[in-house]
């Protein structure tokens, strides 16, 4: 098994750099997405899909425990308010 440190050694810096400026990142999403543009040279949508599939990683959970813990209960809550949706049935 490996240790936290071995984990976060196996992050890139770019995985680091999206951890860190989600934990500081803006509340309002107008904001959010320009920082993301000027901070990260990514657009908003492609942040989500790295960051989405980011925090699916141990090594991420080791850098960033809170923050990831709290990303997975949102997205997992996000996925139950979709599936429980019924569209007028």
């Amino acid at each position: 098994m490996q240790s936290d440190e071995e984990y976060v050694r196996g992050l890139s810096d770019r995985d680091r750099r999206l951890l860190d400026f989600e934990q500081n990142a803006p509340a309002s999403p107008p904001r959010k997405a320009a920082a993301i543009r000027s901070e990260l040279g990514l657009s908003a949508p492609r942040y989500q899909q790295l960051l989405g599939s980011l925090i699916e990683r141990p090594d991420a959970l080791a850098y960033a425990p809170m923050l990831v813990g709290r990303l997975l209960r949102l997205r997992d809550s996000r996925a139950a308010s979709r599936s429980a949706r019924t569209f007028g049935r």
